[in-house]
C-alpha cells in the first residue's frame, strides 16, 4: 500500500458519526435576533446545502470533509488556549507588578531557560497542529484510482459536465440555474408565503453520481477563473482558463448536495450553483443507461436541412436556457451587455460574423464561447435571433454552415 493509500485508510477509520454530532451540536446554535424580510420569513433548511443561521461548517458527506471539520475545531481550541494562556500571564504580570503597588522593576538580561522554552514549546505545537492538517491535506489530493472521472468546465455562469472515464462514459450536457430561479430574482425575490428552500440553488440538469464511489474531477475553464467547491464533500478546485486541475470526493451517503462557484466570476457569479445528486449505484446505472438514450434521440445530423420555423422553435429553447441570463428574453442587453435585437451583427447576412462570436467569443470572454453546443443548437439560435422581436431577416442559418467553421 503506497503512504498516501495508508493515509486515505486512516481516514476512512475515522468515526464519522462522532464528526456529525459536534457538527449538530454547534448548528443548533440559533439567533436571538429574528429574521425579518419577506425572502427570509419562510426558508428552511437545505438538506446537503446550508442552514439558517448555520454557524458552523455544513454536515459532512464524505470522509475528508469529516477530517477537515475536526481540524477545525482541533486548530480553534489550540488557538484558543493558546490566546487565553498568553494574555492571561501579560495581564496578571501588568496587574500584579504594576508600580502603583509598589512593586520595582526587575533589571535582568537573557535567561537560557526562557529562551530554550519559547523556542521548543512553539515548535512542538507546530508539529502537532501540522500532522494532522498534512494527513487530510495529502488525502484530499490522492486523485488515483477513481471509479468515476468528470471534467466541470466553469463558462460565465454556468457549468458544462463531461463524463471521461467509468460507467456513463460519454455523457455530457450543461448545468444552468432554474430559469424560474432566475426570473424570481429578477422581480426581487421570494415573497411572504413562498417557501423555496433552494432559492438560486436549482439547475435545470444537476451532475449525478453513485454513492461510495471515488469521483474523481477535472476542473477548467473556458473563459475566466471560476471555481468548484461543495462544502458537504470539502472540496473546493479553481477552474482556470487553459490549465487542467483536479480534486475528487466519496460521497458516503445518498441525497442532493449544493454548491457554488466560489471566484468572483463576474456580474453573474451569485447565479452559478452547483448540484450535485448522489444516488445508489442501482438508480446510477438505471441513470445512465436514460442518458445515454436521450443522448442518442437528440443526436442531430448536422447535415440535415432545417425549415425557419422549425429552426426558431429549436433555438427559443436554447435562447432561453443559455443566452437570456445576459441579454434578456426581450433581447435588449443590459448594462455592458449588448442588445441582440436591432444589432448589425445579427442581422448581417454575412452569416460568418455572427458564427464565429458563437464558436469564439468576444472581449475577452465577456461573450463567451458557445462550443459546448451543438451544431444544430447553434444554427438554431443564431436563426432565432435573427428572426425575433424587431430582427425579421428571413434568414436562415443551417448546422452546416457551423460544422464548416469549426474546421
Amino acid at each position: 500500500m503506497t503512504h498516501a493509500g495508508a493515509i486515505l485508510e486512516s481516514v476512512k477509520q475515522a468515526p464519522l458519526a462522532v464528526y456529525c454530532k459536534a457538527a449538530t451540536a454547534a448548528a443548533v446554535l440559533v439567533s436571538a435576533a429574528s429574521l425579518s424580510g419577506a425572502a427570509l420569513a419562510n426558508v428552511k433548511d437545505l438538506p446537503g446545502g446550508p442552514g439558517v443561521n448555520q454557524l458552523n461548517l455544513p454536515m459532512p458527506a464524505t470522509r475528508i470533509a469529516a477530517e477537515q471539520i475536526w481540524l477545525h475545531w482541533f486548530m480553534m481550541i489550540i488557538c484558543t488556549v493558546i490566546f487565553v494562556a498568553v494574555f492571561g500571564v501579560m495581564f496578571y504580570s501588568i496587574w500584579k507588578h504594576r508600580k502603583s503597588v509598589g512593586h520595582k522593576a526587575a533589571n535582568f538580561h537573557e535567561s537560557t531557560a526562557v529562551e530554550i522554552a519559547w523556542t521548543v514549546i512553539p515548535f512542538l505545537i507546530v508539529i502537532g497542529m501540522a500532522l494532522p492538517a498534512t494527513k487530510v491535506l495529502v488525502a484530499s489530493k490522492d486523485t488515483t484510482n477513481a471509479d468515476l472521472t468528470i471534467k466541470a468546465t466553469g463558462i460565465q455562469w454556468k457549468w458544462g459536465y463531461e463524463y471521461i472515464n467509468g460507467e456513463g462514459a460519454g455523457i455530457g450536457f450543461v448545468s444552468t440555474l432554474d430559469a424560474g430561479h432566475r426570473q424570481l430574482s429578477n422581480d426581487g425575490g421570494p415573497k411572504k408565503g413562498e417557501e423555496i428552500d433552494n432559492y438560486l440553488l436549482k439547475v435545470d440538469n444537476p451532475l449525478v453520481v453513485p454513492v461510495n464511489q471515488k469521483i474523481r474531477i477535472i476542473t477548467t475553464a473556458n473563459d475566466v477563473v471560476h471555481a468548484f467547491a461543495v462544502p458537504a464533500f470539502g472540496i473546493k478546485q479553481d477552474a482556470i482558463p487553459g490549465f487542467v486541475r483536479d480534486t475528487w470526493f466519496r460521497a458516503e451517503k445518498t441525497g442532493d448536495f449544493y454548491g457554488q462557484c466560489q471566484e468572483l466570476c463576474g456580474k453573474e457569479h451569485a447565479y452559478m450553483p452547483i448540484h450535485v445528486k448522489v444516488v445508489s449505484a442501482e438508480d446510477y446505472t438505471l441513470w445512465v443507461g436514460g442518458k445515454l438514450k436521450e443522448i442518442a434521440a437528440k443526436a442531430d445530423d448536422p447535415t440535415k436541412v432545417w425549415t425557419l420555423t422549425d429552426l426558431i422553435a429549436r433555438g427559443e429553447k436554447v435562447y432561453a436556457a443559455n443566452c437570456a441570463a445576459c441579454h434578456q428574453a426581450n433581447g435588449k442587453g443590459a448594462g455592458p451587455i449588448k442588445p441582440l435585437d436591432g444589432s448589425a451583427i445579427v442581422m448581417d447576412k454575412d452569416h460568418l460574423k455572427q458564427i464565429n462570436i458563437l464558436l469564439n467569443g468576444v472581449n475577452n470572454g465577456a461573450m463567451p464561447s458557445w462550443k459546448a453546443l451543438s451544431d444544430t443548437e447553434l444554427a438554431a439560435v443564431a436563426t432565432y435571433t435573427k428572426n425575433s422581436w424587431s430582427n425579421k431577416t428571413g434568414q436562415l442559418v443551417q448546422p452546416a454552415e457551423f460544422v464548416a467553421a469549426r474546421k
